[in-house]
């Protein structure tokens, strides 16, 4: 069975519904607002910003479905030359809580596709605690395992090896957090296989909401203090960071002339940087530093 693109941007906007009334719920207090927006070559999306809450301090659930000819910089990473036009379409998530003992959470799933023909479909979930918890972690990416193995064995090894190297701080040579899946240009074959390759896609997006409600529910009582808080604001500085420097897709969103506020949606609402931090010896920010490295087996 074939999935054109306006099955695939309806499963989207149906996804960014479902995940903002779970997050709402389980949060208990604050209620997401609503943005609309059109981009001026085409298309446009729907921004959700929800703030101030029980456990949610900022977060954003985006919905965009864009078009237009292919910018240069685009058609140089896809290696081509010709012009070309391109429908993008997908949901993006960043939620950073008031508790330090609460992780953030990125997750996006896309599709794209070019006027030529090629179409492919990307995406991951990845978790930042600003404290790496071993039996969170171990959980975490013993969902993302089992989402992964439903659809293909190799799945998981592989996406979790590619969010490993992507949410890497190059500069800090320090991992963005415990990592999770990522993949991108999964290109299909045939109908057959763009249609096993959706099917992943859905499974991946509908696995946030159970996965996050769960450490808001889990985590968000547990006590803190200033040391604490502290720590949460400087990890919060990796974070931008990293968005800012490395990230392809609030590149790829300021290159096709996105709409500023929501690609930048994703960034906390206070961090801070402190000139050459070093943790106390023996800390629990010294023993979080320690695990923010590539290939840490957790499952």
């Amino acid at each position: 069975m074939a999935f054109d693109k306006q099955t695939i941007t309806d499963f989207f906007t149906g996804l960014q519904d479902r995940i903002c009334r779970a997050l709402e719920e389980t949060d208990g207090k604050a209620r997401f607002h609503e943005d609309l927006w059109e981009r001026a070559e085409g298309g446009g999306g729907r921004t959700r910003i929800i703030q101030n809450g029980d456990v949610i301090e900022k977060g954003g659930v985006l919905f965009s479905a864009v078009h237009g000819p292919a910018s240069e910089a685009t058609l140089k990473q896809m290696n081509r030359s010709e012009p070309a036009d391109f429908y993008a379409t997908g949901v993006s998530i960043v939620i950073h809580p008031h508790s330090p003992l609460v992780p953030i959470i990125h997750m996006n799933v896309r599709y794209f596709e070019l006027s030529t023909g090629e179409c492919w479909f990307g995406g991951g979930i990845d978790l930042t605690p600003h404290y790496v918890d071993d039996e969170d972690a171990r959980w975490f990416h013993e969902q993302l395992k089992t989402a992964c193995d439903r659809h293909h064995p190799d799945y998981y090894a592989k996406f979790k090896t590619w969010a490993d190297d992507y949410f890497f701080i190059r500069h800090r040579a320090e991992t963005r957090g415990i990592g999770g899946v990522f993949f991108d240009y999964l290109r299909p074959i045939d109908d057959d296989h763009k249609a096993a390759l959706f099917a992943f896609v859905q499974e991946i997006g509908n696995s946030f909401a159970p996965i996050y409600t769960y450490f808001m529910q889990k985590n968000r009582d547990l006590p803190f203090g200033e040391t604490e808080k502290k720590w949460q604001m400087l990890r919060r500085g990796r974070y931008v960071e990293f968005n800012l420097v490395w990230d392809r897709g609030t590149k790829f969103g300021l290159e096709t002339n996105g709409r500023t506020e929501s690609i930048l949606m994703s960034m906390p609402p206070q961090a801070n940087w402190v000139y050459d931090y070093q943790p106390q010896p023996g800390s629990r920010e010294e023993e979080t530093l320690h695990k923010l490295k590539k290939g840490i087996n957790w499952v």
